[in-house]
């Protein structure tokens, strides 16, 4: 009965918030809000211009080791736990996968940051 009203209550919260992230910008449309902001300058250029392929190179990368370390992180809890060894294998597993995709991406000149 508890995880039925938990659950009510957030959909239908998260619903009422939706609902007035949706309505209350629509509400106040004026020039300066819709444009583009540069620092309180006027726009130099297109706000639309593509990211540069860097960008996402080094975001990517970023991701991957924010990845691996979250993986590591909960390996000293773990071994408090009963299946250690069960653990240990999932975490070397996953830790393999992602040091494979790394070298798949080094040997493929992924990572070339100069062109």
């Amino acid at each position: 009965m508890n995880l039925i009203l938990a659950l009510t209550t957030n959909i239908i919260l998260a619903s009422i918030l939706v609902t007035v992230a949706i309505w209350l910008p629509q509400l106040n449309i004026y020039s300066e809000k819709a444009g583009p902001y540069e620092c309180g300058f006027d726009p130099m250029g297109s706000a639309r211009l593509p990211f540069s392929m860097k960008f996402f190179l080094i975001a990517i990368t970023f991701l991957l080791f924010d990845l691996e370390i979250a993986l590591l992180l909960p390996l000293p809890w773990a071994s408090q736990s009963n299946n250690l060894m069960t653990t240990l294998i999932m975490a070397l597993v996953l830790i393999v996968i992602l040091i494979l995709g790394l070298l798949y991406e080094w040997l493929n000149k992924g990572l070339e940051w100069t062109e």
